[in-house]
């Protein structure tokens, strides 16, 4: 089981841009602080948890924590600019307002891998909802084992945060692995594949470790299968899922995923969880 999640805010707290950092030609990063010093202390989440963004007069999305637990300064977000709200947030400057609501939903299970290996294996911008689970494994780092992160793309002039993942390449214990599926030739330290092919090869004992996925779920679900055949049990193998989360409580309905509400339920579940879900089309 995952860590108790903090008790989110039902009303949007008021919020102020500090800085917006360009990611990518549609991927930005939002820095906000929250407007209320007492909220801004008080405020608390769980790695792998959301919030929902509110664009005052055009609506909200919800979008991965990407920050530091420990840090009650600041909060980010880093979004790609697909919709209408979305792109009305990419246009924010520093001192401008928005609403936060949150956080929602289960986040990744920080206390259940420790003391085991950690593999995290990411697609695109399913890099950023890991961010500050990577953190807190690097805060805490002697609760863990070896730690292995595998992030894909198609081209390697997509991939964000190349200073992270440089940081992290120097981490006591850390292996990283990264892969452009869609190119026959890439600069050092690029991987010409998928990342399936490299579950194999890293310095894991995969029978005692954990696993934590985000991407497409076709990635996802390629990369579970891989872990499962190599002695990864089911309950080890987290997904954090992403579908139209409208309201964060399960309400509105339309995150539903068989019996669960992606919002409320997850967005982070185990493949013992919703494997078999995940295989089923249309849903």
């Amino acid at each position: 089981m995952s860590q108790a999640a903090p008790t989110p805010t039902r009303v949007p707290m008021s919020a102020e841009v500090v800085e917006r950092q360009q990611e990518s030609s549609d991927v930005f990063t939002l820095r906000i602080r929250l407007t209320d010093p007492q909220l801004r202390q008080q405020y608390t989440f769980q790695p792998g948890q959301f919030n929902m963004v509110y664009l005052h007069g055009v609506g909200e999305v919800a979008i991965s924590i990407v920050s530091d637990r420990e840090d009650h300064t600041l909060l980010n977000h880093t979004i790609r600019a697909v919709g209408r709200a979305t792109r009305g947030l990419e246009q924010l400057q520093p001192g401008q307002q928005i609403g936060l609501r949150g956080p929602y939903g289960r986040g990744w299970p920080m206390e259940v891998a420790k003391g085991k290996e950690l593999v995290i294996v990411t697609g695109g911008l399913g890099c950023a909802p890991v961010v500050a689970a990577i953190t807190a494994v690097e805060q805490q780092r002697s609760e863990y084992g070896r730690l292995a992160i595998v992030e894909g793309v198609r081209h390697h002039q997509d991939l964000i945060y190349p200073d992270r993942f440089q940081h992290w390449r120097q981490m006591e214990r850390t292996e990283v692995v990264l892969c452009c599926s869609e190119e026959k030739a890439a600069p050092w330290p690029w991987h010409t594949d998928r990342v399936t092919s490299h579950l194999q090869e890293m310095d894991i004992d995969l029978k005692n470790a954990v696993a934590l996925l985000c991407g497409p779920e076709g990635m996802m679900v390629a990369a579970a299968e891989t872990l499962l055949q190599q002695g990864v049990s089911a309950d080890r193998i987290w997904l954090s899922l992403e579908r139209n989360m409208q309201c964060g409580d399960g309400f509105c309905g339309h995150c539903q995923l068989g019996r669960y509400f992606i919002c409320r339920d997850g967005p982070v579940f185990n493949w013992g969880e919703i494997g078999d879900l995940l295989k089923v089309k249309g849903l």
